[in-house]
């Protein structure tokens, strides 16, 4: 009789079997990571850029015509090395009546100085012949042959002598100085003739480096004050680093800085050398206009061949540090009322556990409530890991 509904029942449970596989909770795969103790760095990131710590623009002294430069940037060059060659301007053309002009002047002036120079020999002849006259008289009055009015007379003719020779020579000065000026007036205008022509003017480096910059390129005149070309050393370089001025407080001299300058070359080493006491407004990417200011990196070493003057770096400045604490990635926070939670593996279930948060940053948070160094967190636990939630581990990539 029992046969009649056994196969019945087997069937029935099979089936229940079956769906019960079919629709039972399974596992969510999650991506896991390890607690670990270690070394704890807040740091500060932006962006930066090396610079050279001396550099060295050459201006041109006077006005005249720069010679074609034969030399490119990134050539090399040795102190006193010859760069860059001024050749004086050229005089200006005139008419031949404006040069006759000026001709005719240096010959008035050549005559005033004549003129001048026996003025100045008649005032001297005169001055001796009033000391004679003096000497004289004092020795009559002194016998008693003369009266002392005559004497008196004789003295004040020497003095009027003596004067009328000083306007003399002062007149003469004044001739000589015509004559210089008319002359100069006469030799601009004229060019440089024979073996005595003016050759150029050498600009030489100041220093051992590279050609950084051509302001001019090709020949032509230049003015005084000019800038010509710029030199400087790059293997003396510097960071210099724009941050928000509300975080420069934090920021330490002598602080650990570490720059990347790209994915294929080492990072480089520093420390900050000094923040600048002065800001400035910068537009942010979102067209926000901040208050920056520029934090200066002195390198620890020298920069590898390749790097030079404006080539950017990423910067993260250190703020502080701490060793032997333990760390979690920011990634398994998950924010709790004012507190945070964390997503602990035990025996293939997640099991929500509140943990207490020292600091952090964007990759790791310091916990010292809470969990244990080996403990497995979750990462990226999101709205679909619940507590007790059954899961299935990843190893994160």
């Amino acid at each position: 009789m029992w046969r009649g509904w056994l196969w019945p029942l087997v069937l029935v449970l099979g089936v229940a079997a079956v769906l019960w596989a079919a629709y039972r909770p399974r596992p969510l795969v999650v991506e896991v990571a390890q607690v670990e103790t270690g070394r704890f760095e807040q740091v500060l990131e932006e962006d930066g850029r090396l610079r050279l710590r001396d550099r060295y623009v050459l201006h041109a002294p006077v006005p005249g015509e720069l010679l074609r430069p034969t030399l490119r940037v990134g050539d090399a060059v040795r102190q006193g090395q010859v760069v860059a060659e001024l050749v004086p301007v050229a005089p200006q053309l005139i008419d031949e009546r404006t040069r006759q002009v000026l001709v005719q002047r240096v010959g008035s002036a050549d005559a005033a100085r004549q003129a001048a120079l026996a003025q100045e020999a008649r005032a001297e002849a005169a001055l001796s012949q009033a000391r004679s006259d003096a000497g004289r008289a004092r020795r009559l009055a002194d016998a008693g042959f003369t009266s002392a009015a005559a004497r008196e007379q004789a003295e004040q003719a020497l003095v009027v002598a003596d004067q009328a020779v000083r306007a003399a020579q002062a007149q003469r000065r004044s001739a000589e100085f015509g004559l210089a000026e008319a002359r100069a007036a006469l030799a601009a205008v004229e060019p440089a003739q024979g073996p005595g022509r003016s050759s150029g003017l050498p600009l030489r480096s100041p220093v051992d480096g590279l050609v950084l910059k051509l302001h001019q390129d090709s020949a032509g005149p230049v003015a005084a004050g000019q800038p010509l070309l710029d030199v400087g050393d790059t293997a003396a370089l510097e960071a210099v680093v724009d941050v928000l001025s509300t975080e420069v407080g934090e920021i330490a001299a002598g602080a650990a800085v570490r720059l990347s300058v790209g994915a294929a070359a080492p990072a480089l080493t520093g420390r900050v050398q000094r923040v600048e006491p002065v800001a400035f407004t910068k537009v942010s990417a979102l067209g926000i206009e901040e208050q920056r200011v520029n934090v200066i990196v002195e390198l620890e070493q020298a920069p590898q061949a390749g790097l030079g003057d404006g080539f950017r770096v990423e910067a993260r400045i250190a703020l502080s540090a701490q060793e032997g604490v333990l760390l979690v990635p920011a990634a398994a926070l998950v924010r709790e009322g004012t507190g945070w939670r964390v997503f602990v593996v035990e025996e293939d279930r997640a099991r929500a556990r509140p943990v207490r948060v020292r600091d952090r940053h964007a990759a790791q948070a310091w916990v010292d409530e809470g969990l244990s160094a080996g403990e497995t967190v979750v990462l990226y636990p999101g709205s679909l890991v619940t507590d007790g939630q059954r899961v299935r581990l990843q190893e994160a990539r």
